[in-house]
């Protein structure tokens, strides 16, 4: 069941653009609030000074170009953490870099994520890093593969996006749009070659194969499309990952 987790989240992010994609993103989740988007350390700062402690952040989502250096990252991550009680920093960058990696965990960060391998699902990720000591994406575990000891050794890989293969590949297209860039079906229809009154067919559709196949269960507040986007953007279970692994072995 979905519970009534509020990870408050402040997101240190120097790109426009980015920044309100991951606040829509973050925004569908219930369970994390932002509440600020910062371009720089000083407006980070001045969101510190004016807030009460009851809305100080829980998480940084931190991107890596904030610091001109691997060196520089790390002392903005002891600074967060030093300012910010049991705050967790996840470092967002845009292209692995393993010397920002060693930097960032030295300085006790609770996380290196790339972005392009994070997207959607990074709502999921906030909550499931918060069960974990020090997370990363699959391709940063990968390029870790020569480290035998402490935190870069034992970090976890933040599950994929589950799959839903009953989505039929236009049925899935219409709920992106529709769900995941929240599109009206006019738009969709445009962007799709098709009619309005098929897209809406197809998110309907959409709707009764995830009802189908997924067996969370949500607070009865949530509407059909909440719920899809949960469960588009939600990671592989870990019984899951299990059954997977066994089949491949």
């Amino acid at each position: 069941m979905i519970g009534k987790t509020n990870l408050k989240v402040l997101v240190l992010e120097t790109d426009f653009y980015a920044r309100q994609a991951i606040n829509s993103y973050l925004a569908w989740d219930r369970r994390t609030r932002v509440v600020h988007l910062a371009e720089t350390l000083e407006s980070v700062r001045e969101y510190m000074a004016k807030s009460p402690r009851t809305e100080w952040p829980d998480v940084v989502l931190l991107d890596a170009l904030a610091a001109d250096s691997p060196e520089e990252l790390a002392k903005l991550v002891r600074l967060l953490e030093d300012t910010i009680p049991n705050v967790m920093t996840l470092v967002l960058d845009r292209r692995l870099n393993l010397d920002t990696v060693r930097a960032v965990e030295q300085a006790r960060a609770n996380g290196y994520l790339l972005r392009d391998e994070m997207r959607i699902r990074i709502a999921w990720a906030i909550c499931w890093a918060v069960e974990h000591d020090f997370v990363v994406t699959k391709s940063v575990k990968d390029a870790l593969e020569g480290e035998f000891e402490g935190r870069l050794f034992r970090a976890d890989v933040i599950p994929p996006r589950r799959v839903f293969p009953e989505l039929t590949d236009r049925v899935r297209q219409a709920l992106h749009l529709c769900v995941v860039e929240g599109m009206s079906a006019d738009l969709a229809a445009d962007e799709m070659g098709i009619s309005a009154h098929t897209v809406r067919s197809y998110v309907k559709e959409g709707y009764r194969i995830l009802e189908a196949y997924d067996d969370t269960v949500f607070p009865p507040d949530y509407s059909p499309q909440e719920r899809a986007f949960m469960r588009l953007t939600m990671l592989v279970r870990d019984e899951e990952e299990e059954d997977k692994n066994g089949g491949e072995e």
